[in-house]
């Protein structure tokens, strides 16, 4: 009697918690670097790389050039997009996280303003570009790894600790940068603000060990020894699959609400209109982000049970109300306040669409083209999300106070991502060999002729 074939997204045992670990491991490890360039352009980089300017502009083109890296991340997924879903998810996922690691390094090693001139922010962007490009694919290769190697009924959950790994990651930089701001300012503005980079080395070296023990996914497998590769997946993507790109596209938008947390609203609680001091802050999004690493798990186990569409839903429009209400907070300087609303607003309401994107988007595409689907889809939102900073700069004012202004902006960002899931359709109950094949569709047979 023949024994059936396993389903080609059956996982060996333990895998499914060895891929999530690697993936949360790797994203913290990766995102550290990410975001520690955030606290420092709202800090440090005004005054080390612009300081010839006055305040207003500097702290503008600092922030600036933390959006540079949003630019660069449509271009990098593009190529890695292609790569991953030719060569696998796990040569990106070693890829991207070890030149983050070098990009970083370069960062901390770089010489000021005051000692090489406008040479000095040339140089700044240039490495964050390539902390950009590092960033495109890290996300879509750790979210694909998660979804495919995840049992079919928790998906959501699996996959949602690449998320949770960057909630620990801008932990770990707000952490670290706590000690960093408390330096005596020329200590600060000479040496200290260098070491958060320099941290780096030691990131990528954790990160190489971990992801190199990692298997490849049983469904890319599949799809190699049976199927074969897609040989242009962009084609493929942008003839069968084009409106969940679309949908992925708007969704990524939410993470308007990252940056405007994490970045601006800093700089302006920080700032002369406001007056809190830099640890304070810090402190507001180190326990923030606290919460969100219990809370984004416990939501994507929600959506294993409700759906994604619901809980997203209450996350992108919930954001919307709660990061209003933080940013007023800021302007009253009632620090207890601030707190209080700065977890509601980041830690557990922004948590629920931040934690169910990883699934939701994923389960949109299949196997072939579920790298470059993803990639493509959340950079090119995100490059949006990397320049709201600079954006809610300009509107803010030329004192940089007008908080409503900045408020009603990241409102507006939240109405893309709550339409995107409207008219998505429910993908929970779906296996994960079918994922994709609604939208797939009629383009199935026109697809074998760009497979090698």
């Amino acid at each position: 009697m023949s024994v059936p074939a396993p389903p080609r997204d059956a996982s060996p045992p333990g895998q499914p918690k060895k891929a999530a670990t690697a993936a949360w491991i790797g994203s913290a490890l990766e995102y550290y670097d990410f975001f520690i360039y955030g606290s420092a352009a709202a800090l440090i980089f005004p005054e080390v790389f612009f300081d010839d300017s006055d305040p207003a502009t500097a702290t503008l083109l600092s922030l600036a050039t933390f959006g540079v890296a949003y630019a660069a991340r449509p271009i990098g997924a593009l190529f890695l997009g292609h790569v991953g879903d030719r060569l696998g998810r796990k040569k990106i996922m070693v890829f991207t996280l070890m030149l983050m690691g070098l990009s970083t390094f370069l960062i901390g090693c770089l010489p000021t303003r005051d000692q090489v001139g406008t040479l000095a922010p040339v140089l700044l962007v240039l490495c964050r570009v390539l902390q950009g490009v590092s960033a495109a694919g890290e996300q879509a290769s750790a979210n694909s790894m998660t979804l495919e190697h995840a049992p079919p009924d928790r998906r959501g959950f699996f996959t949602s600790f690449t998320l949770s790994g960057t909630q620990g990651g801008q932990l770990l930089a707000t952490l670290v940068f706590i000690p960093v701001a408390a330096l005596p300012e020329k200590q600060l503005l000479s040496w200290g603000w260098r070491v958060p980079f320099w941290l780096s080395v030691a990131v990528a070296v954790v990160g190489y060990v971990i992801r190199r023990r990692l298997d490849e996914t049983p469904a890319f497998a599949q799809q190699t020894a049976t199927e074969g590769v897609v040989r242009m997946p962009l084609v493929v993507l942008a003839r069968d699959h084009w409106a969940d790109v679309l949908r992925v596209v708007a969704g990524a938008l939410i993470a308007s609400v990252s940056t405007i947390f994490t970045v601006w609203a800093l700089a302006y609680a920080t700032s002369d209109a406001v007056g809190m001091s830099r640890s304070s802050m810090l402190w507001v999004a180190a326990l923030a982000n606290v919460v969100a690493l219990a809370a984004i798990p416990l939501w994507a186990a929600l959506s294993d049970r409700v759906g994604r569409r619901p809980v997203y839903l209450a996350g992108a429009a919930g954001s919307a109300v709660t990061m209003f209400l933080y940013l007023w907070a800021i302007s009253t300087g009632s620090y207890p306040l601030v707190m209080l609303l700065g977890i509601l607003a980041f830690g557990v309401v922004y948590s629920a669409a931040n934690g169910v994107w990883p699934s939701f988007y994923g389960e949109m595409f299949p196997t072939r083209v579920r790298l470059s689907g993803v990639a493509i889809g959340t950079q090119i939102g995100f490059a949006v999300a990397g320049f709201a900073v600079t954006f809610a700069a300009r509107i803010a004012g030329p004192d940089g106070d007008d908080w409503t202004a900045v408020a009603l902006f990241t409102a507006a960002l939240c109405v893309p991502p709550v339409i995107a899931a409207v008219t998505a359709r429910e993908t929970r109950l779906i296996p994960t060999e079918r994922l994709g094949e609604r939208a797939a569709g009629e383009g199935a047979e026109r697809t074998e002729k760009v497979t090698a």
